[in-house]
């Protein structure tokens, strides 16, 4: 009896599937045994029940009964498989779905079984011929999900067509005339595209980290621009402030020295006044002991000795008139307006043109788009009339009629600025035109064509629009500061050497590039013959 159990090894008395002696075995209708609770699991959420060694089907779940012959071996051994263990605890290990306890690392997968072995559990798939057909992969997780629910084969195939993951039975039946590849294949298609997609947004993060500097940048730039304008707020109201309190002690002044001459006058008045009474008193006391005398020789002798009485003068007219203030305040007021529309002016246009001028840009006239009457200079700056009308190569850019020329610099956003010197001149226009403009014949040159500029001539100056619009000049122009906002839609005009905004066209509405353009008049005779010059920008503090 000793030899025969020695003939007998472990794994007589070892489940196939845990691998560890049999706890309550149980026998399939095939013969093959189990623990309970081992096929019970492997059962478990199954649609069709096979044996896990010889793979045969039934149709129905077997009811499983107790093989007492085999609990009681079982019993009387009394030994069970030791399993050296090797936990599973590195991320991304496949657990052994056999291990009770601690779970083992996988080594391989089954795609009979549905399960995933460590080297020990894995020891029947090595050593039994019926196993040993099984199909073992690399450890997969959650392996049921990666077959297919009709035909319990792997998923390793995709559907074009329906874009789904198939089996090998798949193909045949559902998805025969499908667009079918390996899952390694699209795998690698999928992954193509998620790295353009990867590509693509990082592209699109990387735009919006641009466009949130560029804000910020903005913002920084409004808090300067802020700062630099409450600066200049506090300098233009502190000398308009100087100004009112200027005229302010000057109307103060003004009504004092009215009371004051008042009161010189009633004081000389009264002065002179007294001065009479007290003369006349004194003559009262000449007169009254005269007055009293009874001896009439004395009387008439002292009567003659009597000084004649001093001169008084008639005070019937003389009085003092108290002084008017009746349109001293108003005529301090006019006077302080138009001091302050004068400071203003000078103050506000003096700050604006500081600012524009920051935006200044070096620009240069381009000789393919100038009327062939004008002559330009070398280093393309100036330009003037040269009274004859050259023969010049036909040019789409080029102004036939109109006496005028572009830049070669165009700005299709933002803002820009530049100077241009119109002095000795009699006649000139300058501004912007969008790039469409007409430049063939004659035409208006209004912003409802694609200009925005400013006309000079004996008659003065002009905003070019339907209908014009004439604007106040005081002096003769030197230098014209022309300023862009594109954005706002904004064309200002200022005179440079004065520091004093002329005029600003807004809501004007622009959809395309902007070209500066001067227009240096007829030549007249000489009377015109000095050029327009594209002056740099003298800034000053």
């Amino acid at each position: 009896m000793a030899s025969a159990n020695t003939s007998w090894s472990e794994e007589n008395f070892s489940c196939s599937i845990c691998l560890d002696v049999f706890s309550s075995p149980v026998s399939t209708p095939c013969g093959h045994n189990f623990c309970r609770t081992c096929i019970t699991k492997f059962w478990e959420g199954k649609v069709q029940y096979k044996c896990p060694v010889c793979n045969k089907l039934f149709n129905t779940r077997p009811d499983l009964h107790v093989n007492i012959l085999l609990s009681e071996m079982v019993d009387r051994f009394g030994t069970f498989v030791r399993v050296k263990e090797q936990p599973c605890d590195e991320p991304g290990e496949v657990p052994c779905d056999v291990c009770t306890g601690t779970q083992l690392k996988a080594m391989k997968s089954c795609l009979v079984c549905f399960m995933s072995f460590c080297q020990t559990h894995l020891e029947p798939h090595q050593r039994f011929a019926v196993l040993k057909k099984h199909r073992l992969v690399e450890p997969l997780d959650r392996l049921e999900d990666r077959m297919c629910k009709q035909h319990d084969r792997l998923l390793e195939l995709f559907c074009k067509t329906e874009q789904v993951c198939v089996c090998q039975f798949c193909t045949g039946i559902d998805h025969k005339f499908h667009a079918v590849v390996p899952l390694k294949e699209e795998y690698e298609v999928k992954l193509a595209q998620l790295g353009k997609i990867e590509a693509e947004v990082l592209q699109m993060i990387q735009e919006r980290k641009s466009k949130i500097k560029k804000i910020k940048d903005t913002v920084k730039l409004s808090k300067s621009a802020a700062d630099r304008e409450i600066a200049d707020g506090v300098q233009i109201f502190t000398a308009l402030k100087r100004c009112v309190d200027k005229h302010r002690d000057d109307f103060n002044k003004t009504v004092k020295e009215k009371l004051k001459s008042t009161q010189k006058q009633a004081e000389d008045l009264i002065k002179e006044l007294e001065q009479e009474i007290e003369d006349l008193t004194n003559r009262i006391l000449e007169v009254k002991p005269l007055s009293h005398t009874k001896d009439h020789l004395h009387f008439f002798q002292a009567f003659r000795s009597l000084k004649d009485p001093p001169p008084t003068r008639d005070w019937t007219t003389v009085e003092v008139r108290p002084p008017s203030y009746i349109g001293t305040l108003r005529r301090s007021l006019d006077q302080l307006e138009e001091t302050l529309n004068m400071e203003m002016r000078k103050l506000c246009g003096d700050a604006e043109q500081k600012r524009v001028q920051q935006y200044e840009v070096d620009v240069s006239l381009d000789p393919d788009t100038a009327n062939p009457q004008l002559i330009l200079s070398e280093d393309w700056k100036q330009v003037y009339d040269g009274n004859v009308v050259r023969k010049l190569p036909d040019n789409p850019k080029r102004f036939t009629n109109v006496i005028c020329v572009l830049t070669n610099q165009s700005f299709p956003s933002g803002r820009f600025y530049f100077e241009v010197q119109v002095k000795d001149k009699t006649s000139w226009r300058l501004g912007v035109a969008r790039e469409s403009i007409n430049r063939k014949g004659a035409f208006m040159v209004t912003p409802e064509k694609g200009y925005w500029n400013i006309y000079f001539n004996k008659d003065g100056l002009v905003f070019n629009d339907d209908p014009d619009v004439r604007l106040p000049l005081r002096v003769k122009l030197q230098k014209v500061g022309v300023f862009v906002d594109y954005d706002e839609g904004l064309v200002s005009f200022y005179d440079v050497e004065a520091r004093v905004h002329l005029y600003s066209a807004t809501g004007c509405t622009f959809r395309e590039p902007l070209y500066p353009f001067l227009g240096p008049g007829l030549h007249n005779r000489g009377k015109n013959s000095a050029p327009l010059i594209i002056s740099p920008v003298n800034q000053t503090d």
